[in-house]
């Protein structure tokens, strides 16, 4: 076995691979961006090295600064993890010009697979199903035929890469010819690569996948099938195994087919063969294979008891022989939702920031990189965490992962934690007839207050707030007119602490994505609701949608206070809610409001004849 392995990769399959070589007692060298240098995985590792800016091109795509870093620390392997350099045939090329093994499969057999039109072909010849599609297309107008041939409606696809990317579903010729171009230069872009084709588009799919791991030595074998059907533009949300819904039959079937075209191959470690499968007609037919670990690998480690980073890491060792004596046994059922740092109410915009605090359950599987005071840039996917329950059972795990999710606590920007909530407690997920298109019709109400514009100086507070620390420099901080504050949130029927908002001299502008009640205390502001005039000192309800201005103080004084029933979610520091922005803590993020943030809010008790305006 090494003795040192160098991991080309960041966040939570870094830090996934170093449990692993712990476990091992194999030393680990982790590479890290400028952006990443608190990140997790640098931390855990034996060794961190930089290698470059934050771009990933010129850090954890740069291939020579990579093979750099290894030949320096003395790291007798490469594992690429997901992602990045993880199916660059060229760099496992290079690793093995440098005497440095890689550990995945050979640079033949990404190649083979790496375009999405030469994996059809090798399929194709050992006998898998097909669903109907082109050979690369010359221009638009062979598009146009090709797809006029197929039937509409088509998938427009970019023979290279993959995770979605350069994919567009076409409902008409109109579509197609709208779309080519975007698609070809998307392609090129990420690629390097412009070739593309159209295959028949299934309406009711479920994407399933199976698992395959080989010794190179023509001997390959299958752990079973996920279900990946949980998806939002083309990405993969939610997946588990066993798939719901799929008999003993079909599985094997399925398992029989992804062997076929490993064993073809002779395939090397780890890699997973793609299937859409047709709800309606109960045929499946081949995608694509995907040639590394997988990001939803977890799952099948849950169910079948072994560590395939470690399997991958004995194949590359060279030792072949264990996969042969391997019986697949499989046992319960697990479930995992990706974490990720995106605002599912604003069309999943991507979110970074200031993780001011962060938990996670401890009675499930948590595959993470980020913990309280971390930072999260936009320079890489926004995936924070893999969150995966298991039990003897699909109803016992999905119960088991709703607990997990409610157990769970992110703050300091949006994520989609409460989107996964409610996707997995809606019937369909619940009763497992997940389709690719699921997600499209499922509707998210968040319990949030959009910021629109912040005020002069708004911030969020608790009584009696931050008190008992003037000792070590924190002066007490909380309402400055505690009176009004405790009694705004009397009257929407909170108890006197509940955090809400304290405004100064000119209010915010909010927007409401969820009914609620309000009410107004202190310093009158002028205050409008959807343009009609707010009463102070009464409970005001307000519809979802409604936006909330607050103007400048009109007579004295210069504070007003903001109650919303239930409160605000914002986690305590010190004791308390209350922002201290000198401190920079507590609050939202320790300061004042700004545009565009989005404010949590608790579930409260359903309204009662009090709340009417």
């Amino acid at each position: 076995m090494f003795k040192k392995v160098l991991i080309a990769n960041r966040g939570a399959i870094a830090c996934r691979i170093i449990r692993t070589l712990k476990r091992l007692g194999i030393q680990s060298v982790a590479v890290y961006s400028e952006a990443d240098i608190h990140s997790l995985h640098v931390s855990q590792a034996d060794e961190a090295v930089c290698i470059g800016p934050a771009p990933a091109k010129e850090s954890y795509l740069d291939a020579r600064r990579i093979l750099e870093v290894a030949q320096q620390t003395g790291a007798q392997a490469i594992h690429p993890g997901y992602g990045f350099l993880s199916e660059n045939a060229e760099f496992s090329e290079a690793c093995e010009q440098a005497g440095i093994k890689f550990i995945g499969p050979t640079p033949e057999q990404m190649r083979m697979f790496g375009l999405k039109h030469t994996a059809r072909k090798l399929a194709s010849e050992n006998k898998l199903p097909l669903l109907p599609g082109s050979d690369l297309l010359d221009n638009v107008d062979h598009a146009k035929r090709e797809a006029q041939s197929i039937g509409y409606p088509v998938m427009l696809k970019s023979t290279a890469g993959g995770g979605g990317i350069g994919m567009q579903l076409c409902w008409s010729e109109r579509e197609l010819e709208e779309t080519y171009q975007s698609v070809e230069r998307l392609s090129q872009a990420n690629f390097s690569q412009g070739g593309l084709f159209v295959e028949k588009y299934v309406e009711i799919a479920r994407h399933i996948e199976v698992q395959i791991f080989g010794n190179g030595d023509g001997h390959v074998v299958a752990l079973g099938e996920r279900d990946c059907s949980v998806q939002r533009r083309n990405q993969k949300v939610i997946e588990e195994t066993p798939a719901p819904g799929i008999n003993e039959a079909l599985r094997q079937q399925l398992m029989d087919a992804a062997v076929r075209l490993g064993t073809a191959v002779s395939y090397q470690s780890a890699g997973t063969v793609e299937f859409v499968y047709d709800t309606q007609t109960h045929e499946f037919y081949f995608l694509e294979v995907n040639t590394r670990l997988q990001v939803e690998h977890g799952v099948t480690e849950e169910v079948v008891g072994e560590d395939l980073v470690e399997w991958m890491l004995r194949i590359a060792a060279g030792d072949h022989q264990f996969l042969r004596s391997y019986q697949y046994r499989p046992k319960g059922h697990a479930i995992q939702v990706r974490l990720y740092a995106e605002d599912p109410a604003k069309q999943f915009q991507p979110a970074s920031g200031l993780l001011t605090k962060v938990v996670f359950p401890e009675n499930v599987r948590v595959d993470s990189w980020v913990e309280t005071g971390s930072e999260v840039t936009s320079f890489y996917d926004p995936m924070l965490a893999k969150i995966i329950a298991y039990a003897d059972n699909r109803s016992q795990a999905l119960e088991q992962l709703s607990r997990a999710l409610k157990a769970t606590s992110l703050h300091g920007f949006e994520t989609n934690l409460a989107y996964l909530s409610n996707v997995i407690s809606d019937d369909v997920f619940a009763s497992g007839k997940q389709f690719t298109r699921y997600l499209d019709q499922f509707e998210f109400k968040p319990l949030t207050i959009d910021v629109l514009s912040p005020g002069t100086q708004s911030m969020i507070q608790d009584y009696p707030g931050r008190t008992g620390y003037w000792n070590i420099g924190v002066p007490p901080s909380g309402p400055m007119d505690h009176l009004a504050f405790r009694l705004a949130n009397r009257i929407v029927g909170n108890l006197e602490g509940v955090a809400g908002l304290e405004l100064t001299i000119t209010g915010p502008t909010l927007k409401f994505n969820s009914s609620t009640v309000i009410a107004l205390t202190g310093a009158p502001m002028q205050a409008l609701l959807d343009g009609i005039d707010v009463e102070y000192w009464k409970p005001v309800a307000v519809k979802a949608g409604s936006t909330l201005k607050l103007r400048s103080i009109k007579n004295s004084g210069n504070r007003c206070y903001l109650a919303i029933k239930g409160g605000v979610d914002v986690p305590d520091y010190m004791g308390s809610k209350a922002t201290f922005t000198l401190g920079q803590f507590g609050g939202h993020g320790g300061r004042m409001l700004q545009a565009g943030d989005v404010l949590r809010l608790n579930k409260s008790i359903p309204l009662d004849k009090t709340c009417k305006p």
